[in-house]
């Protein structure tokens, strides 16, 4: 049976009611699982994938993660590169400050929509990205917390009868990759003290407490703490008299450029070498949502092998800084803002620095004289560059979903599953639904925690 279909097949019905649903949301919050005041989870269901759906998504990740250190390498040592991925001068001389060591995204995520692998098709086909997430992304304490929850329901242990059911742990895959970054900076201590820093208020708090808690439990002393809270004495990074040996760095790149003064001590300390900052500010470059304007720009086909060339092509749309400009299309050489605004219905229009959805304008979605005035304010927009992106295929799925009553209902939500990396490898996803064309937290979104279901027969296609 679709395991959607078992599933819900398994839901009885006093696990719907008003009740049962309040109960469900006092446990998400007894764990911490929210974003500010608002639960992360008002489903009752998980998004569920087969073991060949999680392989061909293993092997296209992974193989982004890579291209986006082999990018940040490159731009470094490229003025051309910078311009590609539309760096202002700000933002340059940070990234030109040397971390220490060679690896700029320790914690990244790639935003994807994973379809059903269409019967005869290659199995790379179905998983189209939407971005990448380069600068230490929210979100896996509380997907694997989210993932333990659900994996201890009732109806999880009447679902998993003749069935091979998984998650992945988050946690621990992170801890792992921010103390092999210590170790390649060229750190000693045993254990290394860790410090979580971002603005104190920030509606991602009570993921860092979670983070803290398992961190201390497994032998690393951690604090969380505002950038405003750290002291550089010209030798050592201090928090309330702490010494931090390893920045786990969840305060964003732009934050750091647009309030200097706040995070001044974490930048001189970085620049000084005295603390190892996780991830570097270096991770900047692939996380520009130009970076995948670099991948499918024929100029840049020097830089990749023709596997990687293979993964641009099946998994990665293509995209464009907007500018006045003449580009590559289908094997074409055109005027980029005629076709613009002439392939609206096929294009997406995102700031390239910002987070959250905000700023994204679907054409699809819009009428043409909105389309024209979007791009005409993007083009002359004084804060940042835009990009142009091609459209892709999504993802919907029904899930049962409950309201701040306990009301339930069946609702059709756009999936959107964001692997996240650490080190470059694999471990775990960020599931979130949404009811608009847009799929983030941020926005209003939601979370669900997504399973691995190896066994059983064969998923209709």
């Amino acid at each position: 049976m679709d395991p959607i279909a078992a599933w819900q097949a398994t839901l009885r019905a006093d696990e719907t009611t008003p009740e049962a649903c309040q109960e469900l949301s006092a446990a998400m919050r007894a764990r911490k699982l929210t974003f500010g005041d608002r639960l992360h989870c008002p489903f009752l269901r998980p998004f569920f994938l087969s073991a060949a759906d999680e392989a061909r998504t293993r092997r296209a990740a992974e193989t982004l993660a890579a291209l986006g250190e082999r990018i940040a390498r490159e731009a470094v040592q490229s003025n051309a590169l910078m311009t590609q991925l539309g760096v202002t001068e700000a933002e340059e001389r940070l990234i030109r400050i040397d971390p220490g060591y060679g690896t700029a995204s320790t914690a990244s995520r790639v935003d994807a929509f994973l379809l059903p692998a269409p019967s005869g098709r290659s199995p790379q086909g179905g998983l189209h990205f939407a971005e990448y997430n380069g600068e230490s992304p929210a979100g896996p304490g509380y997907t694997q917390r989210l993932a333990e929850l659900f994996d201890g329901l009732p109806v999880m242990a009447r679902f998993r009868d003749g069935r091979r059911v998984t998650h992945h742990r988050t946690i621990e895959p992170l801890l792992d990759a921010l103390l092999d970054s210590y170790r390649e900076w060229g750190g000693h201590a045993v254990p290394p003290w860790i410090a979580i820093v971002d603005f104190r208020g920030v509606p991602t708090w009570t993921e860092f407490e979670i983070l803290q808690d398992a961190f201390a439990r497994a032998g690393v002393p951690t604090v969380v703490c505002d950038p405003r809270d750290l002291e550089f004495d010209g030798t050592t990074l201090s928090a309330g008299g702490l010494t931090i040996d390893l920045v786990y760095r969840r305060v964003l790149f732009n934050d750091i450029v647009q309030r200097p003064e706040a995070c001044a001590a974490l930048v001189k300390a970085y620049e000084a070498g005295a603390v190892c900052v996780a991830n570097t500010l270096r991770c900047k470059l692939p996380h520009k949502k130009a970076f995948f304007a670099v991948l499918t720009d024929p100029a840049n086909a020097r830089l990749f092998t023709p596997l990687e060339h293979a993964v641009i092509a099946a998994h990665v749309p293509w995209t464009r800084l907007l500018a006045d400009t003449a580009t590559d299309k289908d094997g074409d050489r055109v005027p980029l803002l005629p076709l613009a605004r002439r392939e609206r219905d096929t294009l997406v229009l995102k700031p390239n620095d910002e987070y959250g959805g905000k700023g994204v304008v679907l054409g699809w979605e819009t009428d043409a004289h909105a389309w024209d005035a979007a791009l005409e304010a993007a083009l002359a927009d004084p804060a940042g560059s835009w990009i142009v992106q091609e459209r892709i295929p999504v993802r919907r799925e029904p899930f049962p979903t409950f309201d701040d009553q306990g009301v339930v209902t069946n609702r059709d939500m756009l999936v959107d599953l964001a692997p996240f990396l650490f080190r470059g490898r694999m471990s775990g996803y960020l599931t979130r639904l949404s009811a608009t064309g847009l799929a983030n937290v941020t926005s209003g979104g939601g979370q669900v925690p997504a399973f691995v279901v190896a066994d059983g027969p064969e998923w209709p296609r």
